[in-house]
């Protein structure tokens, strides 16, 4: 059975370039961002491990935060770091886990059962499907996978807006529309009516009965 959106992260404790970690406890009562590699010393994951560093900043302001996981060992982690900086000019200032047993992305379904249980020898096509992205709310569970293919760099501001949407929408009974950013109109939700509406959020539009719009809610 594949990880759903609102299951819980399967916990974990592993060895990352930080020292070693139990995945909810490093969490702790924030957000958090896993994002999987297949192989240390790739070329696209070089110049996302970077752009991730660059926005670390953005990241802690919504206490969001990050870690990375690649199918190699910490020792090569550490390595391939100087690599990152050289490439991006980043400094990779997140904890980088080391899977050279391929328990974690086992873990999260990202390979299968019977894929053997070391990195060594293995190719990043063997990997290949090691390339999600989970966002994970305070409470633990999973709120948004992305799985991009190797040769597709992700897209790290739509990461930003989506934990901006998830955030907005977990405090206030509203949803995001299409390609919505910060400070653009929400839709009101459902199980808001019209009245309760009216005292959340003041005026709203009514574009059909299933869809109102308003102003985003500012606190």
């Amino acid at each position: 059975m594949s990880l759903r959106i609102n299951d819980i992260a399967p916990d974990f404790t592993a060895e990352t370039t930080q020292g070693t970690i139990n995945f909810h406890d490093w969490i702790g009562d924030g957000w958090a961002i896993l994002f999987s590699h297949p192989k240390n010393f790739t070329p696209v994951c070089t110049t996302e491990l970077g752009t991730m560093a660059g926005l670390a900043g953005e990241f802690k302001k919504r206490n969001v935060k990050v870690i990375g996981i690649s199918v190699d060992p910490v020792a090569s982690h550490d390595k391939w770091q100087a690599d990152i900086k050289t490439a991006t000019g980043q400094t990779v200032n997140y904890p980088l886990i080391g899977d050279k047993d391929l328990k974690v992305a086992k873990l999260y379904e990202m390979l299968p059962a019977g894929a053997g249980e070391t990195s060594e020898g293995r190719t990043p096509a063997d990997n290949a499907t090691v390339r999600s992205v989970y966002v994970i709310g305070p409470d633990k569970k999973i709120k948004l996978v992305l799985t991009y293919p190797m040769t597709t760099g992700r897209n790290f501001d739509e990461i930003l807006r989506a934990v901006d949407s998830m955030q907005l929408t977990a405090k206030h009974q509203v949803a995001t529309p299409a390609n919505w950013k910060q400070g653009e109109d929400v839709i009101i939700t459902a199980a808001v009516s019209n009245e309760d509406a009216i005292k959340r959020f003041g005026a709203f539009d009514t574009i059909l009965p299933y869809l109102r719009k308003t102003k985003q809610p500012s606190a």
